[in-house]
């Protein structure tokens, strides 16, 4: 699996809204004015003028998408408006800054409540007549997989780096990652990947090609990844163990 680059978009999305999430209610508001004027800026068509303009929209984009992703996807501008001008004007706020954190988590942690409970639903029931078919073993931590070729090669263990050719697809198939496609193996650590991967590599001889069914609990969670990867997402993976590198 492409694991650095999932990782590095898994931390640049956590580190930006967690920034926003904990930093001082100035800088906050300072950064989610820029959100405010993108959200102007799209529908006046206002143009970007200068520098600071330019500056301006791309840093709201930022906020914006960070946002978004975190659960955040409506305002209400009047009350919002006000926040600016209160900090940003007059140097005071109406709100304590451990208030409005609590705020922000509580909200985001309902959204994320909703959202589970949509996708583990979903999940579930996938996994559930998945768990009916004909070749599919399931685990007790609810891993499943289907062999298609048994290797006879040796087992990974902890620590070792593998070789491997995969395709990982959501439940509905969109197809999201695929080395197939970029016509060359992957290679990386058996313990540096998600759960379910990591348990079904310590399965597999070399040479065994696997169809897995890996449940959000241990794939990604609560962690989007990307545009392509919902929170709480069931993955499926064809995987082919090419080689124990190391």
């Amino acid at each position: 699996m492409n694991y650095k680059a999932y990782t590095s978009i898994h931390l640049e999305n956590n580190l930006t809204f967690s920034t926003f999430v904990v930093m001082k209610k100035t800088a906050s508001l300072l950064l989610l004015s820029c959100f405010a004027y993108h959200s102007q800026a799209q529908q006046t068509n206002t143009p970007l003028a200068t520098e600071i303009d330019s500056m301006s929209y791309a840093v709201g984009m930022n906020i914006a998408s960070s946002l978004k992703g975190g659960g955040i996807d409506t305002l209400n501008y009047e009350v919002f408006t006000a926040a600016l001008k209160d900090v940003i004007e007059y140097n005071h706020a109406n709100m304590d800054g451990q208030v409005s954190n609590a705020v922000v988590n509580a909200y985001v942690a309902k959204v994320k409540e909703k959202q589970l409970a949509a996708a583990t639903a979903e999940g579930t029931a996938f996994l559930a007549a998945n768990a009916k078919k004909k070749g599919v073993q399931v685990m007790p931590n609810g891993l499943q997989y289907k062999v298609i070729t048994e290797g006879t090669g040796p087992k990974p263990v902890d620590g070792q780096t593998v070789s491997t050719h995969y395709k990982g697809t959501l439940i509905n198939g969109k197809q999201f990652d695929s080395s197939y496609d970029r016509g060359e193996p992957t290679s990386f650590n058996i313990n540096q990947v998600i759960p379910g991967w990591t348990q079904a590599l310590k399965m597999m001889p070399v040479g065994s090609k696997w169809e897995i069914y890996i449940p959000q609990e241990l794939a990604y969670g609560e962690r989007a990844m990307g545009a392509n990867i919902p929170a709480y997402s069931t993955l499926i993976f064809t995987i082919e163990l090419l080689e124990i590198v190391q």
